[in-house]
């Protein structure tokens, strides 16, 4: 989630930034926003909870199959600058936090306008971003420190 992603591919980015924002821990979502808070914005649909369907694939071959439901919140804005232009923003994120979908709608309209991207992509996707890899690399060091290597299985069943 943190590689760069090239100018010219929009849909790139936009996929990148949202991946970071629908990851980031609410607690440091929420000490991004500050004075984004006060920037007027349109609701298209208003912070709302609703399930998705899981579906698998044991050993991602063969049927797909339900696994499961999970709740999911969304939200969808609408930002209009002084030149007019307008942009809209959506947040999904795992759960029922509304108004954390919220903060996501509001960066994503943002983040689409020029004038506000280099600005936001620096003070809040890449110190976002940031943070979610060393929380992985943590995760990882944790798992790492408990694996087990079966080498005797595997010189036993060659012979």
């Amino acid at each position: 989630m943190t590689e760069a992603h090239p100018a010219n591919d929009p849909q790139a980015a936009r996929q990148h930034w949202l991946g970071v924002l629908a990851h980031a821990p609410r607690t440091l979502l929420a000490e991004r926003m500050g004075e984004l808070m006060a920037l007027p914005f349109d609701t298209l649909r208003a912070p709302e909870v609703g399930l998705v369907m899981l579906r698998a694939r044991v050993a991602q071959h063969g049927e797909r199959f339900n696994l499961g439901e999970a709740t999911v919140s969304r939200c969808v804005l609408r930002h209009q600058d002084a030149s007019g232009r307008a942009t809209v923003g959506v947040g999904y994120v795992l759960g029922r936090d509304m108004e954390r979908v919220g903060w996501i709608a509001r960066l994503d309209a943002l983040l689409q306008q020029p004038h506000w991207r280099a600005r936001l992509m620096a003070d809040v996707v890449a110190p976002l971003a940031a943070a979610l890899a060393c929380e992985r690399a943590e995760a990882q060091a944790r798992t790492a420190a408990s694996r087990v290597q079966f080498y005797t299985l595997q010189a036993e069943a060659a012979a």
